[in-house]
């Protein structure tokens, strides 16, 4: 049996939230030279969320006592064994049916095409949450990050090509079949396929780094003005699809740019940046900031979503750490719908 069997779909991720979840980060070798760093990042992004609603961290045993120090008291530890701490992509993506009950959709997870391990902990995360949660667990046939795809809530989904026709994910399924299982999954009408996420991107091109729906009929998308850069003809020719782009009630959609942040360096590697990669929040909008040669980019996605989501509270975080990892605050958050 499938969600859609019981009428079960992705909400939108500006719909009501229950809490949030995170994952706190586990080694040092995964972070080098910044892993004191990266856990004061995760806990003020984490601080800042419980501000808007509640949040649950969760962590290894050994490391439960630490997360709730750095944390605070308004972020509950919840003791759950895992390998890394992007929660949008080894956690569950919660649906909810006509009845406003929820369920959680498990997916294989493989550590983004077998690339870090070990991995299989985190592929157990989501069906132990799930089972502490008390909710129905639907295990889904295909490999799948949450950071792949976003949706509108009303029927469209938009993810890249260069991440799910992967052959480090599915070699054995076709577009079609991939299409289907997300169909039966999550409820979804129509597919748009972006063709690549940034250059560089080690989960091969996810869609949270590019482009997002602000609300049904509306798209955020990254855009790049330097020729010279990489991402320009990527970007360029992302934008190129939305525009000619209907979603799945036949509305054309609505294109706001964001400029794409310089790039940045971190120990000889290129940094992922991405204001993309930001997080609702009931009430809120949590935009992560890079500073020093970003300060005009900054302040320009800051501008941008004050403009276009002026109901919510936009609340902007240090993202610098965090992506020195490998992702950003939507990487490391996942929403549990809520009435």
């Amino acid at each position: 049996m499938t969600p859609g069997d019981f009428h079960f779909k992705m909400p939108a991720e500006w719909s009501r939230h229950a809490c949030t979840f995170m994952e706190w980060p586990v080694h040092e070798e995964q972070w080098p030279d910044c892993y004191h760093e990266a856990k004061g990042a995760f806990a003020e992004v984490a601080r800042t969320i419980a501000s808007f609603e509640p949040v649950t961290m969760l962590a290894n045993p050994e490391q439960a006592r630490e997360a709730a120090r750095l944390c605070g008291p308004t972020v509950r530890i919840v003791s759950i064994e895992h390998d890394d701490s992007w929660m949008r992509d080894n956690g569950p993506t919660f649906v909810v049916n006509l009845k406003g009950e929820v369920a959680g959709v498990n997916w294989i997870f493989n550590a983004w095409g077998e690339k870090f391990r070990p991995w299989a902990k985190d592929d157990q995360v989501a069906p132990e949450l799930l089972k502490q949660l008390g909710l129905p667990c639907f295990n889904a046939p295909i490999v799948l990050e949450g950071g792949s795809v976003h949706v509108d809530g009303e029927g469209t989904l938009l993810t890249t090509e260069e991440c799910l026709l992967n052959k480090n994910r599915n070699p054995h399924l076709s577009k079609e079949e991939i299409e289907e299982v997300l169909r039966k999954f999550l409820g979804i009408e129509k597919l748009i396929w972006l063709k690549k996420g940034l250059y560089g991107d080690e989960t091969d091109g996810h869609v949270d780094n590019v482009a997002c729906f602000a609300e049904p009929g509306v798209i955020l998308v990254h855009t790049c003005s330097n020729r010279n850069e990489p991402n320009y003809e990527i970007l360029k020719e992302n934008l190129a699809i939305l525009e000619k782009s209907s979603d799945a009630k036949g509305r054309k959609l609505e294109i706001i740019k964001m400029e794409l942040p310089p790039v940045q360096y971190f120990g000889g590697e290129r940094l992922t940046l991405s204001y993309i990669n930001f997080y609702f929040v009931n009430g809120g909008i949590v935009l992560p900031v890079f500073g020093g040669e970003c300060e005009e980019t900054d302040r320009q996605a800051l501008q941008v979503l004050q403009k276009t989501l002026c109901n919510r509270k936009v609340v902007t975080v240090n993202g610098l750490p965090i992506v020195k990892g490998g992702g950003n605050v939507h990487c490391i958050t996942q929403q549990m719908p809520g009435p």
